[in-house]
């Protein structure tokens, strides 16, 4: 379990990241934090492995309170994705996801292994574990980012906006990626981005932020949509938006649930009738229109 303890972070000059913030997560939970630019978003996920600390309050992994851990040992215990990937320019795919087990103490032979299945699981080809970034796309890219930040097998894995800088048809199946994984390896996950769909997709729970990292309101995504706390969140998460104002249709003998603009957006079906590979995407879809 991550827990958060009334966490505050103001920084040299004065500026004042985080004013008061207490969340706890659970293990093998997918939280997502999301909030525009200033909400400290980011800067709350990085506390999680001290790249960031408190400047009072208190952040804890299993009752351990971070401040006491040793920041290295905890970073490469954590896995950690971004934006960008930060894959290192000069080392290929395959030395690229090895990287943390190898400064761990894993065998080189072992660490290559299990960096082509992660390969396999992220959806690499075997052919680019030779590659360097530069010869991959944008989409591979992450993908490496994200087999890098399993490598080590971590409990938690931290994503701050990793599919943000590609395009949406690439971000669309990095995030089927990620929920696949998540439904197969159960990690704890922190997610941070800006998009509230993206926020309803990947979130077991939702936080969304106010500037200074005050929480407006946090819950699941239905809980959410079904009853927004206040203002502001009902004006973030779009609910009097055409595209979240759904109804059920009756076309040709099938429950179609339509927005307000007369779009499709899915089709009811009794869940045993659901294949095992569909989305949890479409599964929230149906409640939301409920």
């Amino acid at each position: 379990m991550i827990g958060f303890e009334n966490v505050r972070k103001e920084y040299p000059g004065g500026t004042l990241a985080v004013q008061d913030f207490s969340l706890e997560i659970a293990s093998h939970e997918s939280v997502v934090l999301v909030g525009t630019s200033g909400s400290g978003k980011t800067t709350l996920m990085r506390m999680i492995n001290r790249m960031v600390d408190p400047t009072s309050g208190r952040v804890h992994i299993d009752g351990d309170d971070v401040t006491s851990l040793d920041p290295v040992q905890l970073r490469r215990s954590i896995g950690y994705v971004m934006q960008a990937s930060g894959l290192l320019p000069h080392r290929t795919v395959l030395d690229n996801i090895t990287t943390v087990p190898v400064l761990r103490g894993t065998a080189k032979r072992e660490a290559r292994t299990h960096a082509h299945e992660l390969m396999e699981i992220v959806g690499l080809d075997a052919a680019l574990a030779e590659r360097y970034p530069s010869q991959l796309s944008g989409g591979q890219q992450q993908r490496v980012g994200v087999a890098r930040g399993l490598a080590a097998d971590p409990n938690i894995l931290l994503m701050d906006e990793p599919f943000g800088a590609v395009d949406p048809i690439v971000r669309a199946e990095l995030q089927r990626e990620l929920q696949h994984l998540q439904r197969d390896l159960r990690k704890t996950i922190v997610f941070v981005t800006h998009d509230i769909d993206e926020a309803f997709l990947l979130g077991d729970r939702v936080a969304i932020l106010r500037p200074g990292g005050i929480i407006a309101q946090v819950g699941t995504p239905q809980e959410i949509l079904a009853d927004p706390a206040d203002d502001f969140v009902s004006s973030f998460v779009g609910a009097d938006r055409g595209a979240r104002t759904l109804h059920v249709e009756r076309v040709d003998g099938r429950d179609v649930v339509v927005d307000a603009d007369g779009r499709p957006a899915g089709v009811l079906a009794a869940s045993g009738d659901r294949s095992a590979g569909e989305g949890a995407a479409d599964g929230r879809t149906r409640e939301r229109s409920s």
